[in-house]
């Protein structure tokens, strides 16, 4: 199969394991635990680029493709593609990611720190 539009981007993958993930009763917990709306802008190569929105909603339990349309999420996230993998594997800290500038966050801070690489489901061992 050939992808015409665009090029797949590594956290596709990822955000189709987060949508499995808020699924199943860890992610029901994490829903009623953190209760917050992202978005997470992820760009190919360069942040503010051909950027891909997903929303992470944390209230519903639901991963989409496309920007949040109830209002405005709680936090927004740009990410390189390659650097929203390393973040959300746990290989780079968020805290750093964001002092390197591989990470923008909009928003409330408060709700971004809630954002770590606990509310992704590990990957699985294969």
């Amino acid at each position: 199969m050939v992808e015409s539009s665009s090029k797949q981007l590594k956290s596709d993958a990822l955000m189709d394991q987060m949508k499995l993930h808020l699924a199943s009763d860890a992610g029901k917990e994490l829903t009623k635990k953190i209760n917050l709306v992202y978005q997470i802008n992820i760009a190919p190569k360069k942040i503010g680029f051909d950027e891909v929105a997903y929303v992470v909603d944390l209230k519903k339990g639901e991963v989409s493709k496309g920007s949040y349309e109830g209002g405005k999420p709680d936090a927004t996230f740009s990410f390189k593609d390659e650097d929203f993998v390393k973040v959300a594997l746990g290989k780079m800290n968020p805290q750093i990611a964001f002092m390197r500038g591989a990470m923008k966050i909009k928003g409330s801070l408060s709700a971004a720190q809630k954002f770590t690489p606990d509310i992704f489901p590990k990957p699985s061992k294969m």
